[in-house]
């Protein structure tokens, strides 16, 4: 599939990793990488800028190449947050976002979101296999940016809430439902990674 539009890629990477033990997940080496370099390496491809969301160890994340934008709303607020100011610098007019923290994610995604935003004209379009909804994998047109700063303001920080008050579409991806694992316990980076398995 083509595009015809520019992406810009935002990569989540702004949350506090508790349910690791509250450490910073993009930078946990998997494979002997970070996290977030394996990330970047599938979306790369996919889009044409990307910024890399996160509000603590900036020089690391820097150092993958990306320009690093933290929150421009205190307090680790959540994706919401993280979607907030990649929409506010984005050089394109929509942005894809990813976690930092699911190194599989489909080499595909950005152009099937795209293609089922423009078929149904929506605001956005979110990555769904079989009935679980993928909410941080997702395309928004950056002209919410307004309707999105309103409900963070307002004390909003649920993004299906947010979601439920746009034109959404969900995009099934139920042929590639491996490449949404993310990592978030010791033990599921365990058993992603060969390096930490026992021999």
């Amino acid at each position: 599939m083509t595009r015809a539009a520019a992406v810009t890629g935002v990569v989540l990477a702004g949350g506090q990793g508790r349910r690791m033990g509250t450490v910073d997940k993009g930078l946990v080496l998997l494979d002997g990488r970070p996290m977030v370099s394996h990330v970047l390496e599938r979306l790369a491809p996919q889009v044409e800028e990307i910024l890399i969301n996160a509000n603590q160890h900036l020089a690391d994340y820097a150092a993958m190449g990306h320009r690093v934008v933290p929150d421009a709303i205190g307090g680790f607020a959540g994706p919401l947050a993280g979607l907030h100011v990649g929409l506010t610098q984005a050089a394109h007019a929509l942005v894809a976002t990813v976690p930092c923290d699911s190194p599989f994610l489909p080499p595909d995604l950005v152009a099937r979101l795209h293609a089922s935003l423009d078929a149904q004209d929506a605001d956005l379009a979110v990555a769904r296999t079989f009935d679980q909804p993928h909410p941080v994998f997702a395309l928004v047109r950056t002209r919410v940016l307004p309707h999105l700063t309103r409900f963070l303001e307002s004390g909003g920080r649920k993004i299906d809430a947010w979601y439920a008050t746009l034109a959404t579409v969900d995009v099934a991806f139920d042929d590639e439902a491996d490449a949404f694992r993310n990592i978030n316990t010791v033990d599921e980076l365990s058993a992603a990674d060969p390096q930490r398995r026992p021999r």
